[in-house]
């Protein structure tokens, strides 16, 4: 089972290139880009990195976010039935949840600009987010599911709910912070179950297709995310958070042997990457703060460097296969 859009044929220019095959999970790029712009502001922080590439940065993601939602918009308009389709697929369904989660991670870089805007955007990506956690948690529920489809992102519906006790901890609303408790609540425990599901299926089933392998990386998310939930629900780096951390960089460590492999090929899945690191880093730099250690930030700045290296690579890679027409075909 691959988690890809759908087919494509490859007989013809035309259909290579038709927005009916704009898959959801472009969508990861606005968590990867607008991540690495949190990091950039956690690194001016702690190592005294320029501030202004990270804004830059930031901005791209709002950009492109915008343009990804105008396409995709298209494509219903057109294709409804290609929407309907990956919505119904047991696994392609969860990466609707990175429309959201971009969402809520842009209204966290708009703050600096704009506290409405901030607001605005959080608010609608909170309601959007605790609406597709509800419909992939029931539709998990209510019918059976085969288990070669409990693949990683089955998670992401579960992180995005992380994300707004993430992003909401600032939030200036009277209801915030129970809205912050629900979803932190809700993110943790759906979090728990599918890791467990998950790692079941990877233990007893025959291994992820290597097409899809970049997704292994989405295990280290909810780890990594529910640091920093947890931390900014509680205002403390206590020893449960200490936990949440060094097992995020443990998974990490086991994981990347794994996944940055010459035989995986390039294809839009590496965006998969992407926000987990991103997630990683920013925790990396906060918890080596609270440690108050050097060696920690330390290595907290190279873990950043790693970032910065990847989601540049993969948007390079992305950029070509879109100027060349050939996103589609190398997937």
């Amino acid at each position: 089972m691959t988690i890809q859009s759908l087919d494509i044929s490859r007989s013809s220019p035309l259909t290579r290139r038709s927005i009916a095959q704009l898959p959801i999970n472009l969508f990861g790029s606005v968590m990867g880009i607008t991540g690495l712009s949190l990091a950039w502001r956690e690194a001016t922080k702690t190592i005294g990195l320029p501030a202004l590439p990270g804004e830059y940065i930031g901005w791209s993601g709002t950009f492109i976010f915008l343009g990804l939602a105008g396409a995709y918009a298209i494509k219903w308009a057109r294709h409804p039935s290609a929407v309907a389709a990956e919505f119904a697929h047991p696994v392609q369904s969860n990466f609707f949840a990175t429309v959201a989660i971009g969402l809520l991670l842009q209204s966290v870089f708009l703050g600096r600009y704009d506290a409405i805007v901030s607001q605005t955007v959080w608010i609608a990506a909170s309601a959007l987010t605790f609406a597709l956690a509800y419909l992939v948690t029931r539709a998990f529920i209510g019918r059976q599911q085969s288990r070669e489809t409990t693949l990683p992102p089955l998670l992401i519906p579960g992180v995005a709910t992380l994300d707004i006790a993430v992003t909401g901890y600032a939030m200036p609303f009277s209801w915030a912070h129970e809205v912050n408790m629900l979803a932190f609540s809700i993110g943790s425990v759906m979090a728990a179950v599918f890791v467990a599901l998950i790692f079941s299926r990877l233990r007893h089933e025959d291994p992820v297709p290597v097409l899809a392998r970049p997704s292994l990386m989405v295990l280290v998310a909810p780890f990594a995310v529910g640091f920093l939930a947890y931390t900014n629900v509680t205002g403390t780096v206590d020893l449960f958070a200490t936990v949440l951390f060094y097992f995020a960089l443990f998974l990490t460590l086991v994981l990347s042997p794994m996944v940055f492999r010459t035989h995986v090929p390039f294809s839009i899945a590496w965006w998969a990457i992407s926000f987990p690191l991103a997630a990683l880093s920013i925790a990396f730099f906060r918890y080596a703060r609270a440690a108050q250690s050097d060696m920690l930030i330390g290595l907290a700045g190279f873990m950043f460097i790693l970032l910065v290296v990847a989601i540049a690579v993969v948007f390079i890679r992305t950029a070509s296969a879109i100027l060349t027409g050939k996103l589609f075909e190398v997937r």
